[in-house]
């Protein structure tokens, strides 16, 4: 069986166009995240694409980038796939990892994909450097009630209690926590 896996990066972009070429390759089943490729974190389609093949189907994705871009993570995703007997074919760069060429084709864009990422975000950060030189970047504005959560810790509730009231990330919790006893000492 052949098993599309589509990837964009945010909710406003469209994957039709992936999800076309896809089952124009012959895609029976189709799997879709919206979600950054920089991690797996936040990717339930890719995970369940990978639950759901079996020994002799193939996973079809249009870019090697789309499937992931890291390194790291496009080789353990491609490991997961070999030792389930699942290959691997990257649809408009060629690439089929049943194949010498296939792989060593991948391990080359696998490395590409990478680099770009890595250029992307140091152009973002001297941008941003930049930005903060000539006053006009201010960083996030602050979105979290310091004053409230340390009330609630004082008050004995849990910090995943609170994490939850707030709707924040339990390590934030900690972090207001731990900045106010850093203040006070």
């Amino acid at each position: 069986m052949k098993i599309g896996y589509a990837r964009v990066s945010t909710t406003g972009q469209n994957e039709a166009a992936q999800v076309d070429l896809l089952q124009r390759n012959g895609a029976e089943e189709m799997f879709v995240d919206k979600a950054s490729g920089t991690n797996r974190d936040g990717r339930p389609s890719l995970a369940e694409a990978i639950r759901f093949a079996r020994k002799g189907d193939i996973l079809l994705v249009t870019r090697l980038d789309r499937l992931a871009r890291s390194v790291i993570d496009l080789h353990a995703i491609a490991k997961e796939l070999d030792a389930k007997g699942v290959d691997l074919i990257v649809t408009e760069q060629s690439i089929d990892t049943t194949t010498p060429h296939g792989r060593l084709m991948f391990n080359m864009l696998a490395a590409i994909a990478e680099f770009e990422t890595d250029l992307r975000r140091e152009r973002q950060l001297e941008g941003i450097a930049k930005a903060k030189e000539e006053g006009r970047y201010k960083g996030r504005p602050v979105t979290v009630d310091a004053q409230s959560i340390l009330a609630a810790l004082a008050a004995g509730e849990r910090p995943v209690a609170i994490a939850k009231r707030f709707n924040v990330a339990r390590s934030t919790v900690y972090k207001v926590k731990d900045d106010a006893a850093a203040i006070k000492a």
